[in-house]
C-alpha cells in the first residue's frame, strides 16, 4: 500500500470519528432536554412579611422548584393561613413550619414566645439600649446598678452586678407613655425572653432608683461567667500595688584560716622539717 493511500485513509478515519462525536453530543442534549424534570409546588410569601403577622390567603403565593421539597416546607396554602409569623419572611421565600407559630396561637409578639418562657419589657434609653443596636435575635447581658440595702450604702457606695446573662431579645421599639406632667413622650422598650424566675428577678431590679444596662454579646457565645460585681469605692481606689517581698541575705560563711605548709630539708644524710606560714596567714 502506498504512503499516499495510507494518509488518505487516516484522514478519513479522523473525520468520521469527529462527526460521530458531534452527532452523539447533539442527540444526547436533545434526549436530556426532552426528559421530564420532577418539580414540586411550594407555598411562598407573596410579599415581605414582618414578625407577628397573621397569614392570610392574600399574603401567600405558590412557586415551583426542581427536585423534592425542603424539609418542613408547606405544600398547601390552607396549612399556613391564620398562623402567626415568628421570623421575618421575604417575597418569594418558601414558607417553612419553623418560621410559623403553632396553629391556633394567633399572631403578634405572643406567638413568638416559646412554651415555658416569658416576654419581659424593659424601658431603656439610647445609651442603655446600646445606641439602637439591640435588635430582635440579639443576645444581651443585663446589668443593674444602684444602692443596695444595708450598711453597704454608707461604705462602698453604688454597686453594679450582672443580673442575667445570655438573654434573647424578642423585640425593640418605641412606646408612647406620659411623663410626670401628663405629657406624652416616646420611651424605648426592649422585650427580653426570660424564664418565669428571671422575670421576677428582672421586675424587682427595675424598681426604685436602680438603673438597667444592656450589654451586647456574641450570639455564638453561650458561656455564663461568674461575675462578682463591683462597687463605686473599688472604681476610684486605683490600681492595686503589690509590694515586693523583703528578702534577707543569707550570712556568708567565715573564711577558713590558712593552713601552714612544711618543707623537708636534706643536708647530707641529715633530714630536717620546717613549717612555714602562707602569705595570707602573715597578713
Amino acid at each position: 500500500m502506498s504512503r499516499r493511500l495510507l494518509t488518505i485513509l487516516m484522514l478519513a478515519f479522523v473525520i468520521a470519528g469527529g462527526c460521530a462525536f458531534l452527532v452523539y453530543r447533539l442527540v444526547g442534549n436533545r434526549v436530556s432536554a426532552s426528559r421530564p424534570v420532577n418539580t414540586t409546588h411550594l407555598v411562598a410569601a407573596a410579599a415581605d412579611i414582618k414578625i407577628g403577622t397573621v397569614l392570610t390567603p392574600a399574603s401567600l403565593t405558590t412557586i415551583e422548584i426542581a427536585g423534592p421539597a425542603p424539609k418542613g416546607a408547606i405544600l398547601k396554602p390552607e396549612d399556613a393561613v391564620n398562623r402567626g409569623v415568628i421570623s421575618e419572611l421575604y417575597q418569594g421565600e418558601p414558607i417553612l413550619e419553623s418560621r410559623l407559630a403553632a396553629p391556633g396561637s394567633g399572631g403578634g409578639l405572643a406567638a413568638t414566645i416559646p412554651q415555658g418562657m416569658r416576654a419581659c419589657a424593659v424601658k431603656v434609653d439610647e445609651v442603655v439600649g446600646v445606641a439602637g443596636f439591640v435588635t430582635p435575635g440579639m443576645r444581651v447581658d443585663v446589668l443593674v446598678s444602684g444602692n443596695p440595702p444595708g450598711p453597704q450604702v454608707n461604705t462602698d457606695g453604688q454597686h453594679v452586678v450582672t443580673l442575667l446573662q445570655n438573654i434573647g431579645v424578642l423585640s425593640a421599639g418605641t412606646d408612647i407613655q406620659k411623663d410626670a406632667e401628663g405629657k406624652p413622650q416616646q420611651v424605648q422598650v426592649v422585650n427580653l425572653l426570660v424564664t418565669p424566675e428571671q422575670a421576677e428577678t428582672l421586675s424587682l431590679a427595675t424598681g426604685g432608683q436602680n438603673r438597667i444596662q444592656l450589654v451586647l454579646r456574641n450570639p455564638l457565645d453561650n458561656t455564663v461567667s461568674a461575675v462578682p460585681g463591683t462597687a463605686m469605692a473599688n472604681v476610684f481606689s486605683g490600681p492595686t500595688v503589690v509590694a515586693a517581698p523583703h528578702r534577707v541575705a543569707a550570712p556568708r560563711p567565715a573564711p577558713k584560716a590558712p593552713q601552714p605548709f612544711s618543707i623537708e630539708i636534706y643536708n647530707g644524710s641529715k633530714k630536717s622539717e620546717q613549717k612555714l606560714a602562707t602569705p595570707e596567714g602573715k597578713q
